[in-house]
């Protein structure tokens, strides 16, 4: 048997133009601006509708009533004459189950006449309502598997998209999917809500602090973290292709410890692949800013400008998929997962987050006095607060198998969820709480000591990279989300749990100057009163250091470090309370979240055990042996005593793993059968890999079956 470094890596080493791709063009064209080329937007819609049926429907979408069936029939009529202009012929109700990926069902526009011929069609009601089977999609018990009637309901905010084919072309119209019985089954539904309940809240608040607004809106920007490899190796991988992870594999002699990855320059193939992703995503309207080398080799980041939050959730799961088909264009595989590599950094997904009137003001914008801007104070200490109300909600609004990998190692912020504001606020709301002292930062300047060199700005703080939940700038960065998730779920909290903190504290300020105090009076008193009940949550220093964990605690901050312990804040009484209040999640849906979150779980590292168990079974032991049989052969006494220990430990850790694999307690509730797996399951799986890794790095490369770290990471 060749050397696998011999033949197969110089194959996948090997790359050129695929001839499929955009090439170089003038861009000063007009016709190079592919922006929003396959979106239904906006101006798509102004273009192609009648004036008085665009006015009809802008005023429509604004008030958020249903479509009258006339307006429906002349909206559905252009988009699906613009649809086939671009190459479709079918079209979909593009939906989010709480699968966290995307569902479609393909209908053809063309039905046929009756003479031999066929017609295409498109009606209103074929736009405002779609109904896929609802038995198979998780429910969490909200439908039984007899109980298959479900709806898409058109959600005209998002505009409609074109996705194109090598032989075609799909018309996408994002919906909402819902039961029967009129639960939410979809991460869109819950977050439509909550930003309704947060504007309602926002707009109380402006109006008695004397501004006028007839919206807030929420706005994300999430910044993707992926990891490409070659797909050679991808195939050779049962682990990656069942699990996208890497269930074995020893530590590389390189991993990332030279730190020649992170920004480093990035190679012709993947920035090639780069050009042709963000094209893609540019016709799709998805508004790309960003791209780079992240820290882990083989690992980048490309991140958008930020949106409303329903679109920009929309666009998140166009990124994920647009990400991964392209890649296989140039011989590559875009992974997601949280954790696809040991011992080097995994991939989160960090939400930029904030709020914004329909006039134009970012409510978390300090502007250059902090300390004066009463809008910003108010809205920042509302955030403090929400966020020290339900730490644990969020940190279970991001729980997942794969966070589990990666959640408060010293990569990614930690389980323990605080708040990072930086020196100039911390001045701020300190001189506020103690009414004295400047509450101003002067601005200063950095001087690089070169005269050619400009003087730099100096922020009034530094960032903090090990904080969950950091202000940066004009936002929050929710830095604990998972590459692999949806939007959905962490900004319906995020949103929810904010409107909640902003009613309490304007129902003070209404208090307050009712009672005949000025409002900046009344301001500064509960921005003062909020910070000295809500500081606690407020952390500045390095979060991956023990004595935080210590620290953390004493200030009676939750420390949920896996999934089973965060997964149950979904269901508590608070939540339940919160999310019914505002009616966002009924207590009856956020259950359903919780069984399917426990489920998910229980099921992802059921597949990993077995994945795990089966290759080190199959693959990684019969390799262990042929190299035992042929040291027997020639005698060598020590590296047979080594190998055949190493032998006689795999195959009882690889018993003990198919015991816990099969041992599943029966007739318990899911979150004690998710504990099971949890301190059994996972154990002798990292039991099994323990040993694995050291046979790799003593087992010859040619009996290998697996391909290494070394191979997968570094051959771009």
């Amino acid at each position: 048997m060749p050397s696998r470094t011999r033949t197969p890596n110089v194959a996948a080493a090997q790359w050129s133009p695929n001839g499929g791709a955009m090439g170089q063009a003038d861009l000063t064209q007009p016709s190079a601006n592919v922006y929003g080329a396959n979106v239904f937007s906006v101006a798509v819609q102004r273009q192609r509708l009648p004036k008085a049926v665009f006015r009809q429907l802008e005023a429509t979408i604004a008030k958020g009533e249903p479509l009258e069936p006339a307006l429906a029939d002349a909206v559905a009529s252009a988009m699906r004459e613009w649809a086939m202009e671009h190459g479709a012929t079918h079209y979909t109700h593009w939906f989010q189950p709480l699968t966290g990926s995307t569902a479609e069902k393909h209908d053809s526009f063309y039905g046929p006449t009756g003479d031999g011929t066929a017609i295409a069609e498109f009606s209103g009601k074929e736009l405002i309502q779609g109904e896929p089977d609802a038995s198979s999609f998780p429910s969490g018990g909200i439908r039984s598997t007899f109980e298959a009637r479900g709806y898409t309901a058109w959600d005209p905010s998002s505009p409609a998209f074109i996705l194109e084919n090598p032989n075609g072309a799909l018309l996408c119209i994002p919906t909402a999917f819902t039961s029967w019985s009129g639960e939410a089954l979809d991460n869109k539904i819950p977050l439509l809500r909550s930003m309704d309940a947060l504007s309602r809240s926002a707009v109380r608040a402006l109006s008695l602090l004397g501004e006028t607004a007839q919206h807030v809106f929420t706005t994300v920007g999430a910044e993707q973290e992926y990891f490409l490899i070659d797909e050679q190796y991808y195939f050779e991988r049962p682990d990656l292709l069942t699990t996208g992870r890497t269930l074995f594999g020893a530590k590389p002699p390189k991993g990332q410890e030279l730190d020649d990855h992170y920004f480093g320059s990035i190679p012709e193939r993947v920035l090639a692949y780069m050009l042709e992703v963000e094209q893609e995503l540019a016709k799709l309207g998805v508004p790309i800013k960003t791209r780079h080398n992240e820290v882990a080799p083989a690992q980048y980041e490309v991140a958008p400008i930020f949106e409303n939050s329903n679109i920009g959730a929309d666009h998140q799961q166009i990124t994920m998929q647009v990400l991964q088909n392209v890649a296989r264009r140039y011989g590559l595989v875009c992974l997601l997962h949280e954790k696809p590599f040991a011992g080097i950094n995994g991939s989160g997904k960090h939400n930029n987050w904030s709020m914004g009137t329909d006039t134009g003001i970012n409510l978390l914008d300090p502007g250059d006095t902090p300390h004066e801007n009463l809008l910003f104070l108010f809205f920042c200490s509302a955030v403090l607060k929400a966020v020290n109300a339900h730490q644990e909600l969020l940190r279970a609004s991001v729980a997942n198998a794969g966070q589990d990998h990666r959640l408060g190692a010293n990569e990614a912020p930690p389980a323990i969820i605080s708040i990072f504001l930086g020196a100039e606020l911390e001045k701020a709301f300190g001189a506020i709480e103690s009414g004295s002292g400047d509450a101003a930062t002067p601005q200063a300047y950095l001087e690089m000591g070169a005269s050619v060199l400009p003087r730099l700005p100096l922020h009034g703080g530094d960032r903090n990279r090990t904080s969950p939940f950091a202000f940066t700038g004009n936002k929050f960065e929710f830095r604990a989300l998972g590459s692999s998730m949806s939007l959905g779920m962490p900004n319906t909290i995020l949103n929810t749990i904010a409107a909640q903190a902003i009613d309490q504290l304007a129902d003070e300020l209404e208090a307050a100057t009712g009672a005949g105090t000025s409002i900046e009076e009344a301001v500064l008193s509960i921005v003062k009163q909020t910070w000295s009940d809500n500081k606690r949550i407020v952390f500045s220093g390095d979060g991956y250091s023990d004595e935080w964990h210590v620290e953390a605690e004493s200030r009676g901050l939750a420390n949920l470090r896996q999934s089973p312990d965060a997964l149950p804040w979904l269901v508590k009484e608070e939540t339940i309370d919160v999310f019914s209040k505002y009616n966002v999640l009924s207590e009856r849906e956020l259950e359903a979240r919780y069984e399917v979150a426990v489920e998910q779980y229980v099921t992802t590292l059921n597949i990993e055990g077995e994945t795990a168990a089966s290759i080190a079974r199959t693959m990684l032991l019969p390799a262990a042996v042929r190299w035992l049989l042929t040291l027997k052969e020639v005698g060598v006494e020590k590296l047979i005593a080594e190998t055949g220990g190493l032998v006689d430990e795999l195959v009882e850790a690889i018993l003990a793993l198919e015991t816990a694999n099969r041992d599943h307690p029966e007739g318990v509730e899911l979150l004690d059968e998710a504990k099971y797996v949890q301190g059994t399951v996972v154990p002798a799986m990292n039991a099994v890999r323990a040993i694995a890794d050291k046979l790799e790095k003593i087992v010859p490369d040619d009996l290998w079956p697996l391909p290494k770290y070394s191979e997968i990471l570094f051959i771009k």
